[in-house]
């Protein structure tokens, strides 16, 4: 079996290290653009300003074998599964959000708070029907 996964762009935060980003998607955060390379920029035609999207990621640098892990690595708390955790370090390193569109101009479109690294690579974007 094979298995072909397509970048469509990048996002852009102000975090540079793993020690400055949050362990969480903060509403209120600092503003981040989510960038699409042009060619996948006319997929956002009917997004606009006020919904709220889904978006999905890959987290690099990360340790694909760790299956019990400590929420954000204290000692005093019981082991969980990874899949009871939003760590990054798990055997398919995707990550998702749920944000609210600020703006969208030019194949960017700008939300708060993402929890990743700048130049995090993109993997798609869906409209939040809820």
């Amino acid at each position: 079996m094979t298995f072909d996964l397509t970048f469509i762009g990048h996002i852009e935060t102000p975090y540079q290290s793993l020690d400055e980003c949050p362990n969480n998607i903060q509403a209120d955060g600092p503003l981040c653009a989510i960038v699409l390379d042009p060619r996948f920029a006319e997929g956002l035609l009917g997004l606009e300003a006020g919904q709220t999207i889904l978006v999905l990621y890959w987290l690099e640098g990360v340790d694909r074998n760790l299956l019990v892990q400590r929420r954000g690595g204290r000692c005093e708390e019981s082991p969980r599964g990874v899949f009871a955790l939003r760590s990054p370090h798990r055997p398919n390193p995707i990550a998702t959000a749920r944000v609210q569109i600020e703006a969208i101009t030019n194949g960017r479109i700008t939300v708060r708070g993402m929890d990743c690294l700048n130049g995090t690579k993109l993997i798609d974007i869906k409209l939040d029907t809820k």
